[in-house]
Protein backbone atom coordinates (compact mmCIF):
# COMPACT_ATOMS: atom_id res chain seq x y z
CA UNK A 1 0.00 0.00 0.00
CA UNK A 2 1.50 3.29 -1.11
CA UNK A 3 1.90 6.01 1.54
CA UNK A 4 0.91 9.65 0.87
CA UNK A 5 3.72 11.47 -0.92
CA UNK A 6 5.12 14.49 0.94
CA UNK A 7 5.13 18.02 -0.44
CA UNK A 8 8.64 19.18 -1.29
CA UNK A 9 7.42 22.80 -1.11
CA UNK A 10 6.30 22.19 2.48
CA UNK A 11 9.56 20.44 3.32
CA UNK A 12 11.58 23.39 2.01
CA UNK A 13 9.44 25.88 3.96
CA UNK A 14 10.00 23.82 7.13
CA UNK A 15 13.75 23.59 6.45
CA UNK A 16 14.04 27.34 5.85
CA UNK A 17 12.29 27.94 9.19
CA UNK A 18 14.48 25.48 11.10
CA UNK A 19 16.88 26.40 13.89
CA UNK A 20 20.01 26.28 11.69
CA UNK A 21 18.51 27.76 8.53
CA UNK A 22 20.82 30.78 8.68
CA UNK A 23 23.82 28.43 8.20
CA UNK A 24 22.40 26.75 5.09
CA UNK A 25 23.46 27.97 1.66
CA UNK A 26 22.15 25.08 -0.42
CA UNK A 27 19.37 22.51 -0.43
CA UNK A 28 19.46 19.34 -2.52
CA UNK A 29 16.64 16.88 -3.04
CA UNK A 30 16.50 13.34 -4.30
CA UNK A 31 13.32 11.68 -5.58
CA UNK A 32 13.74 7.96 -6.30
CA UNK A 33 11.06 6.48 -8.55
CA UNK A 34 10.19 2.92 -9.61
CA UNK A 35 11.37 2.55 -13.19
CA UNK A 36 10.15 0.02 -15.76
CA UNK A 37 13.66 -1.19 -16.60
CA UNK A 38 15.20 -3.82 -14.36
CA UNK A 39 18.23 -3.10 -12.19
CA UNK A 40 20.24 -5.56 -14.31
CA UNK A 41 19.30 -3.77 -17.52
CA UNK A 42 19.86 -0.26 -16.14
CA UNK A 43 23.30 -1.22 -14.78
CA UNK A 44 24.19 -3.50 -17.70
CA UNK A 45 24.83 -6.44 -15.37
CA UNK A 46 23.81 -10.10 -15.23
CA UNK A 47 20.30 -10.84 -14.05
CA UNK A 48 16.65 -10.60 -14.98
CA UNK A 49 16.22 -7.97 -17.70
CA UNK A 50 12.46 -8.36 -18.18
CA UNK A 51 10.44 -5.13 -17.84
CA UNK A 52 9.51 -4.21 -14.27
CA UNK A 53 5.82 -3.78 -13.45
CA UNK A 54 6.42 -2.82 -9.84
CA UNK A 55 8.40 -3.33 -6.69
CA UNK A 56 7.93 -4.78 -3.22
CA UNK A 57 9.63 -2.21 -0.97
CA UNK A 58 10.30 -2.09 2.77
CA UNK A 59 12.83 -0.56 5.13
CA UNK A 60 14.35 -0.85 8.58
CA UNK A 61 13.41 2.25 10.63
CA UNK A 62 16.32 1.88 13.10
CA UNK A 63 18.88 1.65 10.30
CA UNK A 64 17.28 4.63 8.56
CA UNK A 65 17.37 6.72 11.76
CA UNK A 66 21.06 5.82 12.23
CA UNK A 67 21.81 6.81 8.62
CA UNK A 68 20.08 10.19 9.09
CA UNK A 69 21.98 10.79 12.35
CA UNK A 70 25.26 10.02 10.59
CA UNK A 71 24.36 12.42 7.75
CA UNK A 72 23.60 15.17 10.26
CA UNK A 73 27.10 14.67 11.68
CA UNK A 74 28.81 15.35 8.36
CA UNK A 75 30.74 18.58 7.84
CA UNK A 76 28.50 21.53 7.01
CA UNK A 77 25.20 19.63 7.14
CA UNK A 78 22.42 21.32 9.11
CA UNK A 79 19.20 19.75 7.86
CA UNK A 80 18.18 16.25 6.75
CA UNK A 81 14.72 14.87 6.10
CA UNK A 82 13.84 11.50 4.56
CA UNK A 83 10.57 9.86 3.49
CA UNK A 84 10.42 6.25 2.29
CA UNK A 85 7.44 4.56 0.74
CA UNK A 86 6.57 0.95 1.49
CA UNK A 87 4.55 -1.93 0.17
CA UNK A 88 3.78 -2.90 -3.40
CA UNK A 89 4.70 -0.01 -5.69
CA UNK A 90 4.05 0.24 -9.42
CA UNK A 91 6.23 1.70 -12.14
CA UNK A 92 6.29 5.49 -11.75
CA UNK A 93 5.54 5.48 -8.00
CA UNK A 94 7.80 7.40 -5.64
CA UNK A 95 10.22 5.26 -3.62
CA UNK A 96 11.90 7.96 -1.57
CA UNK A 97 12.40 11.65 -1.01
CA UNK A 98 15.54 13.05 0.63
CA UNK A 99 16.22 16.70 1.48
CA UNK A 100 19.68 17.87 2.54
CA UNK A 101 20.53 21.39 3.74
CA UNK A 102 24.20 22.26 3.88
CA UNK A 103 26.52 25.23 4.06
CA UNK A 104 28.31 24.80 0.71
CA UNK A 105 27.84 22.73 -2.44
CA UNK A 106 30.60 20.15 -1.89
CA UNK A 107 29.36 19.29 1.62
CA UNK A 108 25.74 19.09 0.48
CA UNK A 109 26.45 16.99 -2.63
CA UNK A 110 28.69 14.60 -0.66
CA UNK A 111 26.04 14.18 2.03
CA UNK A 112 23.24 13.49 -0.44
CA UNK A 113 25.33 10.92 -2.29
CA UNK A 114 26.43 9.24 0.95
CA UNK A 115 22.98 9.15 2.54
CA UNK A 116 21.14 7.86 -0.54
CA UNK A 117 23.84 5.20 -0.98
CA UNK A 118 23.52 4.12 2.65
CA UNK A 119 19.74 3.98 2.41
CA UNK A 120 19.84 1.90 -0.78
CA UNK A 121 22.61 -0.42 0.45
CA UNK A 122 21.74 -0.99 4.11
CA UNK A 123 18.26 0.28 5.03
CA UNK A 124 15.88 -0.97 2.36
CA UNK A 125 14.72 -4.23 0.83
CA UNK A 126 13.61 -4.05 -2.79
CA UNK A 127 12.16 -6.85 -4.89
CA UNK A 128 11.42 -6.13 -8.52
CA UNK A 129 8.11 -7.46 -9.81
CA UNK A 130 7.86 -8.65 -13.41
Amino acid sequence: MEKPVPSMDLWLREAKASENADKIGMYLTHNGVVRSTSRAQARNTEGDTRPVTGMLFSYDRKKLDAAVDKALGMDGIYYVKVWLNEGILKSGDDIMYVLIGGDIRPHTVDCLQSLVGTIKNTCVTEQELH
